[in-house]
């Protein structure tokens, strides 16, 4: 664990928070003004066609564009261009606060523990439809017959510091990205945590689970994950970056 000064306690944090964009013009004021005061938003345009990456400019975000299509590849596109201790990552469909981020960095800046994922919690009938709680949930059983993690959901908002997750070493740049970065993490020997978040219903149709066919694509990328072998990331090696 860290040893932290009563005055590091105290200082403020500071984080970048990567956006995957793939047409959220609708959403993005809304998201992009809950940034916490002093953090960078990057937005990772992956393709938008309604204006999203100019939208994002305007109000004052980084904007990042990747051509490659894939949750994976706009994540890792912004994770690269991240350059803050910690990194964090959230939908910018206005179903995620990006203002609790701050508390999921705390924990990990006091030693608590290394990566730390927002359980949803849905706050109004649909805004998680049943078939995507279906696949999260029997995705979290097979993490846990993979790696011992007793995780009950594998949401998109997440806090990491970043150099840590350099040294896993991601490669997914599909719908697996969130899960390989969670097993590698295990496999490395870092602490994964959870705590619960508020889900509101997001805006506009969801491009991976707002179908049966989308949620399947996602479960089928992530089932490829996990049949992967133990990674080789040294845990050492993500100790130190820790550090």
């Amino acid at each position: 664990m860290t040893d932290y000064s009563p005055a590091d306690r105290a200082a403020p944090l500071r984080a970048d928070i990567v956006l995957p964009c793939l047409d959220e013009a609708e959403a993005l004021p809304r998201v992009l003004a809950r940034v916490p005061q002093g953090w960078r938003a990057i937005v990772v345009d992956n393709g938008s066609t309604d204006g999203s990456a100019d939208i994002a400019r305007t109000l004052g975000a980084t904007v990042v564009h990747e051509p490659r299509r894939g949750f994976g590849s706009a994540c890792h596109a912004g994770l690269l261009a991240a350059e803050a201790e910690y990194v964090c990552f959230c939908d910018c469909d206005g179903s995620l606060d990006p203002a609790l981020l701050t508390g999921l960095v705390r924990r990990i800046a006091e030693g608590e523990t290394d990566l730390i994922l927002g359980r949803r919690r849905p706050t109004a009938r649909g805004a998680w439809p049943l078939h995507a709680r279906a696949g999260n949930a029997a995705l979290s059983r097979m993490l846990r017959r993979r790696t011992g993690l007793r995780l009950r959901d594998l949401g998109p908002m997440r806090a990491v510091r970043r150099e840590t997750l350099l040294a896993l070493g991601l490669t997914d740049r599909r719908s697996g990205y969130p899960l390989q970065m969670v097993v590698r993490a295990s496999d490395a020997g870092l602490r994964v945590a959870e705590t619960d978040v508020p889900y509101l219903p997001r805006t506009g149709r969801s491009k991976v689970t707002g179908t049966w066919r989308g949620t399947w694509h996602a479960v089928r990328d992530m089932r490829a994950v996990l049949r992967q072998p133990a990674s080789q990331t040294s845990p050492a090696a993500c100790t130190e970056a820790t550090r």
